[in-house]
């Protein structure tokens, strides 16, 4: 398989390369693409250095899948170049995911979606909400959705390396020029993750509304979302209240969860997933299950994931695996 990266030297771009290795997806022949500023220079791949390019028509023929990881602009221009010369883009921007034509997917919810893709683009969810359908899909199964009612703590790397960069010149004590964020992040938790719309949603809020639906083929589930940006590294966690339509025991809600692939549950309360720990991990980790005590039908879970594995890179490498399988 030939396979091509376009957005190789971004955080995301090179744990895909890293997922790529580890899972051990049969390419032959990889193809790096970035900014024309980094092209001729070279990236490590299993032993050897790949020369970087810059996106062409050129550059795409002859490959098979094309993992975009280079913003909605460049997938935007690239997408539909790539995929008329017959390769299948998977794409990490926000460009195509309300698209009606193209599949936004998470192989563990809805894998059978990406088998209709009249554009050639398939779509990656938003981080936060690759790692919430992962749960949800697991009470939906056992006992329906009703309403989801959400609140995000997004780490620095949800911002890209920018964000990252700015957080570490902060916790220097220099300042940090460029930063992506709307306030001081070091020693603060800023409660705005994009632009606010005229009702006061932010653009990460209504990202998570409308791809929860889509994905989880629930057009009109009340879901509603705050995102917040906090201090930390790598890994995000979502508080998730979820009203199912029928009722579910806590023992029943931590079995459904259990069961589901790609979630670790915690084995008990004081067992909770921090972003700390489970950074490098490619499951979707839930704990604190708890049923509310004084609403019918709700209950309450705590979900964290490594937003650079799960919520982007490894996630677009279960959907290469999706279609290698046919």
């Amino acid at each position: 398989m030939h396979l091509a990266i376009l957005g190789a030297t971004g955080a995301v771009g090179r744990t895909m390369m890293e997922v790529l290795a580890e899972r051990a997806i049969p390419v032959e022949r990889l193809t790096l693409l970035a900014s024309e500023r980094s092209a001729g220079t070279t990236l490590p791949w299993q032993g050897r250095e790949i020369t970087l390019g810059v996106p062409s028509d050129e550059a795409f023929r002859g490959v098979d899948i094309a993992l975009f990881s280079a913003g909605a602009s460049r997938s935007t221009e690239w997408g539909p170049r790539a995929a008329a010369r017959g390769t299948v883009v998977v794409d990490n921007s926000s460009a195509w995911r309300t698209d009606p034509e193209v599949p936004l997917v998470v192989p563990e919810v809805n894998a059978p979606s990406m088998a209709a893709r009249p554009r050639g683009i398939i779509a990656n969810p938003n981080c936060s909400t690759i790692q919430l359908v992962v749960a949800l899909k697991a009470i939906h199964d056992a006992a329906g959705l009703g309403r989801v009612v959400v609140t995000t703590l997004q780490s620095v790397s949800g911002a890209g390396e920018t964000g990252r960069e700015a957080w570490r010149l902060e916790a220097r004590g220099e300042r940090a020029p460029g930063s992506p964020f709307a306030r001081t992040i070091v020693g603060n938790v800023i409660p705005q993750i994009g632009d606010f719309d005229a009702e006061g949603w932010t653009g990460e809020e209504r990202k998570m509304i409308g791809e929860t639906r889509k994905i989880l083929s629930l057009p009109d589930l009340p879901v509603t979302a705050t995102c917040v940006r906090v201090p930390v590294d790598i890994g995000h966690c979502v508080q998730v209240m979820v009203e199912t339509e029928r009722e579910l025991s806590g023992t029943d809600a931590r079995h459904a969860l259990a069961s589901f692939p790609g979630i670790r549950l915690a084995e008990s309360a004081r067992a909770f997933p921090t972003p700390l720990e489970i950074a490098g991990r490619d499951e979707v980790f839930v704990g604190r299950v708890r049923t509310d005590p004084f609403l019918p039908r709700v209950l309450h879970l705590w979900v964290v994931a490594d937003n650079l594995r799960k919520g982007a890179a490894t996630n677009a490498v279960q959907i290469v695996e999706q279609l290698l399988r046919g």
